[in-house]
């Protein structure tokens, strides 16, 4: 199969501000706050062109139409590092294994290309499915920060999870 990740393009500005919009999406792996369109634009802009970020877009291999995106971000070459993170915005499509595909590759690039040695991830520990992917993909559990973060008024543990080359 060839790869589902494809860098950004201007095209998915408007879908990334829909997804980092939707509370109910959001929520999965982060704290809502509503991004203004400002806000949004200023981070697209930026984040394609960061050094220390390597961003893509997901897309369905059926259609390419993009259904989320992934990147590898705080990358540290002098430690041989990065942290992962990945949302799959099209909701149709989630429990698809398209998440886990694109993880995978991934952390290909992240080894292949960048020359690391470690990426690193965060995942709430009630999110079974992200988790059971992350497994899937090699990830390991390496701690918990118990009630690290605060959703919708609730403290919820964070499993750092790791795969090292």
């Amino acid at each position: 199969m060839a790869s589902i990740l494809r860098p950004l393009v201007d095209a998915d500005r408007e879908l990334l501000f829909r997804w980092i919009n939707d509370r109910e999406l959001v929520v999965l792996n982060a704290p809502f706050h509503p991004v203004s369109a400002a806000e949004h634009a200023a981070w697209f802009g930026g984040v394609r062109s960061a050094r220390d970020v390597k961003i893509f877009a997901i897309g369905d291999p059926a259609t390419s139409r993009t259904i989320g995106y992934c990147q590898l971000k705080r990358i540290d070459m002098s430690n041989g590092n990065a942290e992962l993170q990945i949302r799959i915005g099209e909701r149709a499509m989630h429990g698809k294994g398209l998440g886990t595909i694109a993880v995978k590759e991934l952390v290909d690039f992240g080894f292949g290309q960048l020359g690391l040695h470690r990426i690193y991830l965060h995942v709430f520990q009630d999110n079974a499915r992200a988790y059971r992917s992350y497994l899937k993909c090699g990830f390991r559990l390496e701690g918990v920060l118990k009630e690290a973060v605060r959703i919708e008024g609730v403290f919820k543990d964070v499993l750092v999870m790791a795969v090292v080359r």
